[in-house]
């Protein structure tokens, strides 16, 4: 929230300098020099150097008389007056009554900014009443220029002389000391930000302009005496802030022995163990793997040798032997050569066993059996079946009636009982929900030359800000009929102003002000007096911190500034459904409509650059989103359904095309997959389960994708069977063949997919159900109406009709009339996979070297996953074209300030006998451990606890309220009821007239006396009846203390009459946040300290900022990604255990499958793609993928026979090229389409991760698991 101010006395110590003195010159009331014989000068004890008040200027500012007197004795009444605000002056004194009513009158402007320190607030009333009204002033205050006014001699300046030591322990028990509602020091305000005591001493003594606050006349502070003048510095005793009678709490005096014991904030993290070798520095992490490559590639060689020398023995001991073995081997290989007719031609009864003798599974048996029959059963009913498959899925895309879309950022990214979430729904419902921001940032274009952009504060650039401020105050939009404007819904902290932050708010802005203020030079002086200058004042009432207005500059050289950043906070309605907000979604439509229409090709034209954004963008951007790659997926699926038609047919024949081409088989297919998404798609819906843009846009490709490596496998396996065969026998044998492999990579795929369902994001666990359910229809609708179309399609093929118009047949000729899936000879790729490919992998040398580099890679990328970042950049959530990304580049470039950062507390007991007040607050006598020390402390170390400022606390701003000290606050009439300071209706006129103590206010007394509390405490009923006094009390001059605007909202009072607060709020700041890994430490480093503050203190707090709720999940991204991932590798590992019933080859796939995993996650380190829920998904997903390029090898390997270089060389020949055309190129062609995405999200996160996905899993399935089978693959199972 933006915080009221009441500066207007905030230069109040200048003000009170209305002292006495003698003169050395004179200047008339013009302020021209005029001689003037010197008076005769006394310096001597009880003596006066100034007496009584003699003038007042144009502004009103009393002038005190330059003549000097002795000391005055006052009567008793006056006396006990002075005593109770200077308790070291007694006896004679040199002030008037009127003098000291004025110094009373000023000081207590000041008393609330530091009553909470009492060592602090007593050294300077001390300073302001030795020179007001002490008896010795004379001995250290000396008159050096007078003035006329009205005929009458004034005072125009002094020399005021004060020891090193006073001034030292006045600064330091003063220089911490927090104004807590602005999150800053209290010297800011009442000392300009001073840094020493010399700095503050200049501040206060300036001569202040008429009608500016400050003091009436010049003074100077001086440390040192003139010889021989019988004069002396003025030395009264100062008090450490760490006193024990007037000690302050550690917030505000952190160097005090109570506060030095306490536990020092955590130090920044230490950077990862490092190794430094020569000039190199590496991790130790990266060091230990190379030292474990090394060993390891050591002992593959050393056992490659062995076996190479253990080899070369056995083979000149047993060379007789081999020959024979050789011959079998021969016969064996021409028995396989032979195997599709042979085994076809035994007949189906024996169904544990296949063409080598090979031994099945259990279970293997029973699915070889069940599709045996199966497929025969299709193969006589394929009508049956393709109706009733295609029935069931039709039924299910009814529910798309249903169908609704979810594009609510918070809805997508949130969590379902997120912990955060509970959080915001707590704060919003108790306190009050986080405004709406609506911001332009106006920035200049770096100079070519230079590449440093210049600085945007000049008169043109302001006088355009004022334009642009202009056309914006002008926006009017309908809302059921009702007109909106910016008035109407933004933030008004008080009375009925906009807190709009610009730099405009230094004009009040108005642009009449630009002129009559001096233009940028006012602008320039407000960023360094912002907190001092009436005049810098915000419209609002508030000071405007220029950080938050200005961006791009470094420190505090604000004039250096190359953006203006405004800011409109706009009302936010806590509204489950969100619809509470309808007048501000109106206005800020209208809103950017004017920026796009207007203000950018204005701001264009003066050579600079606009970046905007409202509440609403992020939300409207995403449903724009929705419709922008509509003709990349129609692309993709146009480009799929091409690449089926080639890949399914036969080898072209001019002759007989038109017959062997699968165009109208591909087109089936593709129409398949589709029917699959939407029967998912519409299930879900019909259940209310609201769908997402991914599932809309990614979905569609991964199901393609998926579902087309098996209708490839199932194709080519018909056409590998003997034409001798009836159809029935080739559709059934097919089945057999490839059923089960299908049958365990779809299985594997959906338990997959169905574990990312883990995920605590909304839209990628619904995402991740959609696809397990899209995969399994897809599955179920390949195995039957699918294998229904290829009979269809066979029989098209034997009648020779045309294939895409089936209903036309031509003649038959003399060539051979069964073309389509009756072609048997291998094509290209499976003669280079028998002929080369395999051979190749068998070279022992290949092996090692294959294992050498698969290994390296795997071990390169586990020292590179270390570096993967977590977080999702908002920039990739959006479409590329979308006018949020240059916003939030510049976000991250131009902003100096952090997100607002809230300590909420639970059911805080003010009751008396409670020490829930001490425990929280960080004025004097609170505990050294309280929440809010503690807060100020974790400020000191920003770097680690990510804390910029101590905190806003309206317990102590109340504390200090109530206090007798400040005895312009808490006030009330004689009737009771509440009395609002001087400087505010009714006791001052509304119109700003003059405020006298002769008013309706006139017989105000301060709320308690120190006898009413205990030990500077309310008690409970006190509480419970000024608590509401407090923030309702507008602040102003008087009382700046005052909680209305700036702490409205941060206190819960429903209910607070048990003695119990439900809710209340501390409020800070982050530091700039620019990465997601800063928003992710931040959120981090808040959750321990409020858990650390917690346990200590024994009460519940936590931390909320309005980013948190998108970021929680980043906490434990990565135990949850290891988790999933070890579920779905578990997952999978049992299927392929249960249905291979081999431990040995499933310890294969698994191992095969982590090092595709780990492969793809050093990927991700390379191409910077950061871990997120989005990306565990497709980690998650892409063990359930990388099993199709695993499984099918293993299973071919698994069920051939003989020693393993031959079962390898056997698979590769029999299923590589099917798994290379039929799951590699179909996945290639599926991915590569999304490139042409204008989501960033789908490139980078399902582009680029599918791309590498495929040529890893490609790599690994055909080159990697090949090397590792024939070294240590399972042994052949063989039929005795």
């Amino acid at each position: 929230m933006k915080f009221p101010s009441f500066l207007a006395a905030f230069s109040l110590l200048q003000v009170i300098l209305l002292m006495p003195g003698l003169c050395a010159r004179k200047t008339d009331s013009c302020g021209r020099s005029v001689s003037y014989p010197t008076l005769e000068e006394r310096h001597s004890k009880d003596y006066c150097a100034m007496y009584d008040i003699c003038g007042q200027r144009s502004d009103g500012k009393v002038l005190n008389c330059p003549y000097g007197s002795p000391s005055v004795k006052p009567d008793e009444l006056f006396s006990a007056k002075i005593q109770s605000l200077c308790p070291s002056i007694s006896g004679n004194v040199c002030c008037t009554e009127d003098q000291f009513d004025t110094l009373r009158a000023q000081v207590q402007q000041a008393i609330p900014f530091l009553v909470g320190c009492p060592a602090c607030l007593r050294n300077f009333l001390n300073l302001f009443c030795e020179l007001s009204c002490s008896p010795n002033q004379s001995l250290f205050i000396n008159v050096t220029s007078v003035s006329e006014v009205n005929g009458n001699l004034t005072v125009d300046g002094i020399d005021f002389f004060v020891s090193d030591a006073f001034g030292e322990g006045l600064y330091d028990s003063c220089k911490e000391v927090k104004f807590g509602t602005m999150n800053t020091r209290a010297i800011e305000f009442i000392g300009a930000g001073a840094t020493n005591f010399k700095e503050w001493f200049e501040f206060i003594g300036q001569k202040a302009p008429p009608g500016f606050p400050g003091s009436p006349y010049a003074i100077g502070f001086k440390s040192t005496v003139p010889d021989l003048s019988g004069m002396r510095l003025m030395n009264v005793s100062s008090y450490s802030c760490g006193d024990t009678s007037l000690g302050c709490s550690c917030g505000d005096c952190p160097s005090s022995p109570q506060c030095s014991n306490s536990e020092p904030p955590s130090p920044p993290k230490k950077d990862h163990c490092s190794i430094t070798i020569g000039p190199v520095k590496v991790r130790c992490i990266d060091f230990e793997l190379a030292i474990a490559y090394i060993l390891l590639v050591l002992g593959l060689f050393g056992w490659a040798l062995f076996r190479r020398q253990r080899e070369r023995i056995l083979a000149s001991d047993r060379e007789p032997l081999l020959k024979s073995i050789d011959e079998d081997e021969d016969e064996a290989n021409l028995s396989n050569m032979q195997y599709d007719e042979n085994f076809a031609l035994e007949g189906h009864e024996v169904a544990a066993q296949l063409k080598n003798g090979a031994q099945l599974s259990i279970i293997q048996g029973y699915m070889s059996s069940f599709y045996r029959s199966y497929g025969i059963w299709v193969a006589r009913n394929p009508t049956l079946v393709l109706c009733s498959s295609l029935a069931v899925v039709i039924v299910l895309c009814f529910g798309l009636i249903h169908i609704e879309v979810e594009t609510r950022p918070e809805k997508l990214w949130v969590g379902h009982g997120s912990k955060v979430a509970e959080e915001k729904q707590f704060f919003d419902s108790h306190l009050a929900p986080f405004y709406r921001i609506e911001q332009l940032i106006i920035a200049t274009l770096p100079d070519k030359t230079q590449g440093k952009s210049p600085s945007i504060v000049s008169d043109d650039n302001i006088q355009l800000l004022f334009e642009i401020q202009e056309k914006v105050d002008g926006i009017r939009a309908n809302y059921s009929g009702l007109t909106v404007s910016l008035t109407d819904i933004c933030l008004k902290p008080l009375g009925q102003d906009c807190a709009t932050q610009s730099v405009l708010q230094y004009f009040k802005m108005d642009r009449e002000n630009f002129e009559n203020y001096g233009g940028v030079t006012h602008a320039e002086y407000c960023f360094q007096h912002y907190t001092s200058s009436d005049t810098c004042m915000s419209a609002f009432e508030a000071p405007l911190d220029p950080s938050t207005a200005l961006g791009g500059f470094s420190g505090i050289n604000y004039s250096e500034a190359s953006a203006f950043v405004v800011t409109y906070p706009v009302n936010n309605a806590f509204d489950e459904a969100g619809n509470g907000n309808g007048k501000a979604v109106a206005w800020e439509k209208a809103f950017m409509q004017l920026v796009k229409e207007e203000l950018l090709p204005l701001v264009q034209s003066r050579n600079l650059s606009l970046s905007f954004s409202s509440e609403s963008s992020i939300e409207e951007e995403l449903k724009r989103e929705s419709t922008a790659d509509i003709i990349t997926i129609v692309v993709s699926y146009l480009v799929m359904f091409a690449y089926i038609s080639i890949t399914l047919g036969d080898a072209p024949r001019l002759s007989t095309f038109y017959i062997s081409s699968k165009v109208l088989l591909g087109l089936s297919g593709v129409v398949l997959v589709m029917l699959s998404v939407l029967g998912s798609v519409g299930l879900f819906s019909a259940f209310g389960v609201k769908s997402t843009l991914i599932i809309i846009e990614v979905i569609p490709f991964l199901v393609l994708a998926v579902g087309v490596d098996n209708m490839c496998i199932l194709v080519h396996a018909v056409k590998r069977q003997p034409l001798e065969l009836p159809l029935e026998e080739r559709i059934s044998n097919a089945l057999v063949e490839v059923g089960p492999s299908i049958t365990l990579a779809s299985l594997s795929e959906i338990l997959a997919f169905a574990v990312g369902g883990f995920t605590p994001m909304p839209a990628c666990r619904v995402f991740s159900l959609f696809a397990a359910v899209a995969v399994l229809l897809d599955f179920l609708l390949q195995v039957t109406a699918f294998v229904s179309l290829i009979v269809f399609d066979c029989l098209r093929a034997e009648d020779n009709r045309i294939d895409c118009f089936p209903c036309i047949k031509i003649p038959s000729s003399t060539e051979e009339p069964d073309e389509g899936m009756n072609s048997r000879g291998p094509g290209l790729l499976a003669r280079y996979m028998q002929e080369i490919h395999a051979p190749f992998l068998g070279l022992w040398a290949v092996k090692v070297v294959v294992i050498a580099v698969f290994v390296a890679f795997a071990l390169a990328s586990i020292a590179l996953s270390t570096r993967v970042e977590s977080g999702l950049e908002q920039q990739i959530v959006l479409p590329r074209d979308s006018y949020l990304q240059g916003y939030f580049t510049n976000l991250s470039e131009y902003l100096r300030i952090g997100p607002p950062l809230y300590f909420v507390v639970k059911d805080y007991n003010y009751s008396l006998e409670s020490r829930d007040t001490n425990k929280l607050c960080s004025i004097n006598q609170c505990d050294s451990n309280s929440l809010l020390n503690e807060i100020s402390r974790a400020s000191f170390v920003p770097e680690s606890s990510f804390i910029a400022k101590p905190a806003a606390s309206w317990l102590d701003d109340f504390l200090v309220w109530l206090s007798p000290e400040a005895f312009g606050c808490c006030r009330k009439f004689t009737n009771g009821s509440y009395c609002p300071p001087d400087d505010q209706p009714p006791c001052c006129s509304a119109d700003g007239g003059s405020c006298g103590l002769g008013g309706v206010c006139k017989d105000c007394t301060t709320c308690f006396r120190h006898s009413d509390l205990v030990n500077d405490r309310p008690s409970t009923e006190q509480f419970r009846e000024k608590l509401p006094w407090f923030l309702n009390a507008l602040p102003s001059a008087d009382c700046a203390k005052g909680g209305h605007g700036a702490f409205t909202s941060s206190v819960d009072l429903n209910g607070y009459e048990s003695g119990v607060i439900r809710a209340s709020e501390f409020r800070t700041y982050h530091t700039p946040l620019n990465r997601q890994g800063d928003y992710v430490n931040a959120l981090r480093a808040a959750r321990e300290f409020s858990s650390r503050i917690s346990d200590s203190l024994k009460m519940q707090i936590f931390p909320y900022s309005v980013f948190y709720i998108f970021f929680e999940q980043y906490l434990d991204i990565w135990r949850i990604a290891l988790t999933n991932i070890t579920i779905a590798l578990g997952a999978i590992f049992i299927v392929c255990l249960v249905i291979t019933s081999s431990l040995w080859i499933s310890a294969i796939i698994i191992l095969v499958l982590v090092m595709i995993v780990v492969d793809l996650m050093g990927v991700m380190a390379i191409l910077g793609i950061q871990l997120n829920a989005v990306s565990v998904v497709n980690l998650v997903m892409s063990i359930g993928i990388a099993v199709e390029f695993c499984v099918h090898i293993a299973n071919a390997f698994l069920v051939s026979n003989g020693n393993r270089d031959q079962r390898m060389k056997e698979a590769l020949s029999t299923i590589g090229a099917s798994v290379f055309s039929g799951i590699t190129l179909t996945k290639l062609v599926g991915v590569i389409v999304l490139f042409f995405s204008r989501s960033e999200l789908f490139v980078v996160y399902y582009f680029q991760m599918y791309l590498a996905l495929v040529l890893v899993g490609f790599l690994h399935g055909l080159v990697f698991l090949p090397v590792v089978l024939s070294l240590m693959g399972p042994p052949a199972t063989t039929i005795a």
